[in-house]
């Protein structure tokens, strides 16, 4: 059983949880291992699984990332551990990026991270009309393997986001 078919709701490369969070009380209520207590062992284990599946499928679908990863795991493009390569063009930038936030003397750290996010918004550009309206039977595997190149940008750009924060 995937996350979407738990929640009942189709594949999504984006879910928008706010109307979610009622469906996810509600199964959270009925997949409660504490209500099989009484049950036998194998009904107990399936509530046990449902529960752990519910609540992991719940931090997925509140993560962005994360459900990308789902779903492009599910469609089976992206493997445990993918060694994706990136595109030498979009490695340089980012090399320049990070040669900057190791000398930070000459750098305006406001102006890098203008240009990560510059950068951010054009590596979602191509991505975004899929990625927002995503259905699943309509989009072709090459369309999919542009969100996971995307994804894997943005992973790299996430990093340096994070050094750049811890220098302010």
């Amino acid at each position: 059983m995937t996350y979407f078919e738990l929640f009942g709701i189709p594949v999504q490369l984006k879910v928008n949880t706010a109307p979610l969070s009622g469906r996810f009380f509600a199964l959270s209520r009925q997949y409660h291992p504490d209500f099989f207590a009484n049950e036998d062992e194998a009904t107990r284990e399936e509530a046990l699984e449902k529960s752990a599946l519910l609540n992991k499928a719940w931090k997925t679908f509140q993560n962005p990332d994360e459900t990308l990863r789902y779903v492009l795991g599910l469609k089976g493009l992206l493997e445990e551990e993918d060694k994706y390569q990136l595109p030498p063009g979009f490695l340089m930038e980012v090399m320049e990026i990070n040669e900057a936030l190791m000398d930070p003397e000459g750098q305006n750290l406001a102006d890098l991270e203008k240009r990560i996010n510059i950068l951010q918004s054009a590596i979602y550009e191509p991505v975004k009309e899929m990625v927002e309206h995503y259905q699943e039977d309509t989009v072709p595997e090459k369309a999919l393997l542009q969100v996971k190149d995307y994804y894997f940008k943005k992973k790299y750009l996430d990093r340096i986001r994070r050094q750049l924060a811890g220098m302010a």
